[in-house]
């Protein structure tokens, strides 16, 4: 399940960056960035490590 978050987080990120460079989305793209900062931050907190 980790993994899966690092992938999510990976995922926005791009996306966001496509979107701010790229495309005038609006709020959006900005919502998707924060939700993969929470879930790389969530990780963190909760010190597991990745396998």
């Amino acid at each position: 399940m980790g993994n899966l978050l690092y992938l999510i987080a990976v995922i926005l990120i791009i996306a966001w960056a496509i979107g701010f460079i790229g495309y005038n989305v609006g709020g959006i793209i900005h919502i998707l960035l924060i939700i993969a900062l929470i879930s790389v931050i969530l990780r963190v907190i909760q010190g597991k490590k990745v396998v």
